[in-house]
């Protein structure tokens, strides 16, 4: 039974069973043998289950198919709901505001979003020696400064990531070497929606191709919901709620990781760490470094958990914050109230999941993509960070964690 549970959990997450054992392995020992992943295993199967009942579904002969197509249904009669729902909100039948409506709607939302981020001064400065040509022309203006005065930083942000090269791009990150812990303020979070005709123009150009309209710059603090281009599939304001709030949370994590860096030498090399990419802390499991979402999620879970004696004084229980993206959505329209616990459900078919997590139903309904070729990401990347979240509840486990981290933090030098 255990084995057996064990490679469920394993094609669930879509890794290498035996790696995968060796891994558990290392976190039963360190847990007391505690079979975390044996009841994770088991309550995703019920829980599965209890979905395919509230969809109509007999749970114990549906097939992987049968889910999928009554989870597309689910998600087009969401959509189209939520759709209304924001149109009368804010007075407008125009499909092209509904990227502003939904801005208007998540800086209303009674979530957290206070954030430690790069004051807007040295993003210009970061700008000014790097000039975004491309950005600049697409957007109409003939000299940096006037495009400075007339847009919001962060858009300009977003433009120059959809515009100009890879190169260009490396070239602003390397400028993050010469940043200290000054040039960093705490301020509120910005959700912006540009709505001008350029930028119109801009999304017709670059969003239809690149297949995303949400674009999220944590050092920034600074979320970009571009405009939807003329020709847009369907379930396309859904998945821009979604992924907005996604990166929500992707911005206050890293926010409250670079405050615990501050203390370090590195604090600038950490921050072009995160601007390229995850932020993760000195430990591993599983053969790849803890992201540091999942020690976020840990203590936004477990509040009576917190460390004072670890994170204080640069970072408080407050700062732990962690929204469920589906209590969201609900908050907005009750009936989304479907979706609550979803995130990390799945069912297996073929020894591949079907994933219950609204993103990935949303993105492959939107994509218009075949059963073969769904979408399992967020699913997978929810189940592992659950999983890790489940053993870090044992004392020996988060010692782990706490002592990676503790091994970076750097405390003041003693007084001779």
């Amino acid at each position: 039974m255990i084995i057996t549970m064990t490679r469920v959990l394993s094609e669930l997450l879509g890794v290498r069973p035996h790696e995968f054992h060796v891994g558990l392995r290392q976190l039963e020992r360190a847990s007391g043998h505690n079979s975390a992943d044996i009841r994770l295993s088991s309550e995703v199967m019920q829980a599965t289950q209890r979905k395919l009942k509230q969809l109509g579904l007999d749970p114990h002969d549906t097939t992987g198919l049968e889910l999928y197509r009554a989870l597309q249904s689910r998600i087009r009669q969401d959509d189209d709901r939520l759709s209304q729902i924001l149109r009368k909100k804010y007075g407008s039948d125009d499909p092209a505001h509904d990227t502003l409506h939904i801005a208007k709607e998540l800086d209303k939302l009674p979530v957290h979003k206070s954030c430690f981020a790069i004051k807007p001064a040295v993003g210009k400065r970061f700008l000014k020696k790097t000039p975004p040509k491309h950005a600049m022309k697409a957007l109409g203006y003939r000299s940096l400064d006037s495009m400075l005065k007339h847009e919001a930083l962060g858009a300009i942000y977003a433009a120059a990531w959809l515009t100009e090269s890879a190169a260009w791009q490396r070239q602003l990150i390397d400028q993050y070497k010469s940043l200290k812990v000054t040039d960093f303020e705490i301020r509120k979070m910005a959700i912006l929606s540009p709505d001008t005709a350029r930028w119109y123009q801009l999304a017709d150009t670059h969003v239809s191709k690149r297949r995303h309209n949400v674009l999220g710059f944590a050092e920034l603090g600074v979320v970009v919901l571009l405009p939807l281009p003329s020709e847009r599939p369907a379930g396309t304001s859904l998945v821009s709620l979604l992924l907005a709030l996604h990166e929500m949370n992707q911005v206050r994590a890293t926010s409250t990781f670079l405050k615990l860096c501050q203390v370090r030498p590195d604090f600038s090399k950490q921050v072009q760490e995160v601007a390229r990419g995850e932020a993760v802390v000195s430990a591993e499991f599983f053969g790849r470094p803890v992201s540091w979402q999942v020690v976020q999620r840990y203590y936004a879970r477990f509040t009576d958990r917190f460390r004072s004696e670890v994170f204080e004084p640069h970072i408080q229980a407050d700062d732990l914050g962690w929204h469920s993206i589906e209590k969201v959505l609900s908050h907005i329209d009750p009936a989304m109230e479907f979706w609550h616990h979803t995130t990390h459900l799945s069912l297996l078919d073929n020894h591949k999941p079907v994933s219950c997590n609204i993103i990935d139903v949303a993105l492959s309904y939107c994509n218009d993509l075949p059963y073969q070729e769904r979408v399992v990401h967020y699913f997978q990347h929810s189940l592992w960070h659950e999983l890790v979240i489940r053993y870090l509840k044992h004392e020996n486990v988060e010692q782990l964690i706490i002592g990676g981290i503790e091994s970076e933090l750097v405390t003041e030098p003693e007084i001779a």
